[in-house]
């Protein structure tokens, strides 16, 4: 009832990114008292907790975020979103299974660790920022400048993200696809829609380039990775009237790949096809994430045996999904992996969590601790 009681805590502060309301203040006083020392890191709006206990290597961190996304219509949830409520075996609440059950796993996991092992080798750390569900820009990616100003690297990150499927631990993620857009200007010539021969159209002309886009398959992925996708997700063009010929076209798309294409070579194929179809254009490229994998065994082979023991399951090594906090920690060299709860209900109206997954996912996180630490 340990972690309950805590994700409870958790839940009831309405922690909307970048707004913390007090959720790192929290876990950094009940860490104190078993020896952990923190460093509250405030970037701009957001919150960042750096706690650690012990020294040297191997650095383990429990990463985490401590913000929500808003919880959308009040009046469609079954209960009040930042009101706890348990019903059916399910602790409902936003941030229930992303990430505040999984934060409150891993503070019970460190607490129980410590307890045990007072004298661990190597340091334990929490490493939770409240910017990871909006822009990230003051969250990990600027508290891993911190860190290597202090020399301090992180050896292992475990991510509490929500990786799970069907059951608690079926699933874990070692590693995250990258994520590229691009803005894309196709110029025409403006005018009247009855004198086309005086004009050009840029939507007529970039309609076969986009098609052409719209069914390359730009890599075939690897053992890892499922092939590259790309999406259009917003066109516009016109003046407003309905007899003008727009003198622009604007597309935006985006790539989700892995690590069997680069931003080089999604850019260099794009700007081919472009090419092809005489198109007069400008294209920017924006990548908002590297795509990381972790290949190294140590990390990996500590969560596999850790769930094997506690949860009796083969896990999946996956990439699926969107982005995480992973992408800031592994360009480090760290090894990165991301176990959590069930994701079916994350980011929806009710969200929740099994109640019977919390005490057993303290459990795992501790197995994986003393087995890198212990």
């Amino acid at each position: 009832m340990r972690v309950q009681a805590l994700a409870e805590a958790l839940i009831s502060r309405a922690s909307i990114t970048p707004d913390d309301a007090g959720c790192q203040a929290l876990i950094a006083e009940r860490l104190a008292q078993c020896g952990f020392r923190a460093e509250h890191l405030r970037f701009g709006e957001t919150d960042n907790l750096w706690i650690t206990r012990g020294s040297g290597a191997p650095v383990l961190a429990l990463v985490g975020h401590t913000d929500v996304v808003p919880p959308g219509p009040l009046e469609q949830w079954s209960s009040a979103p930042f009101e706890p409520d348990v019903r059916d075996g399910k602790l409902y609440g936003r941030g229930a299974a992303d990430m505040k059950a999984s934060i409150a796993a891993m503070v019970c996991a460190a607490e129980e660790f410590v307890a045990a092992m007072p004298d661990h080798t190597g340091t334990l750390a929490l490493l939770l920022t409240s910017d990871e569900e909006g822009p990230a820009r003051d969250g990990i990616q600027a508290v891993m400048p911190w860190l290597k100003e202090r020399g301090i690297a992180i050896d292992y990150a475990l991510i509490g993200e929500p990786s799970s499927s069907t059951r608690l631990g079926d699933r874990v993620r070692i590693g995250r696809r990258g994520s590229m857009h691009g803005y894309l200007t196709v110029k025409g010539i403006q005018g009247h829609v009855a004198y086309p021969e005086l004009a050009r159209n840029p939507i007529h002309q970039a309609a076969p380039a986009l098609a052409q886009l719209a069914a390359t398959q730009f890599d075939q992925g690897n053992a890892h990775f499922p092939p590259t996708s790309f999406q259009i997700y917003e066109v516009r063009a016109g003046t407003g009237a309905n007899n003008v010929i727009p003198g622009e076209l604007f597309v935006n798309f985006n790539f989700r790949y892995g690590t069997a294409s680069t931003e080089a070579s999604l850019r260099a194929q794009v700007e081919s096809i472009l090419d092809a179809f005489g198109l007069e254009y400008e294209l920017r490229f924006r990548v908002s994430s590297e795509p990381f994998l972790t290949v190294s065994a140590t990390l990996i082979d500590a969560v596999q045996a850790a769930i094997q023991s506690e949860l009796g399951i083969a896990t999946v090594l996956d990439t699926g999904g969107g982005t995480s906090d992973g992408r800031f920690i592994a360009p480090t060299g760290a090894e990165v992996v991301e176990l959590g709860p069930i994701n079916a209900s994350i980011h929806k109206i009710d969200e929740h969590v099994a109640v019977a997954d919390l005490e057993p996912l303290a459990r795992t996180y501790r197995q994986v601790i003393e087995r890198l630490l212990g």
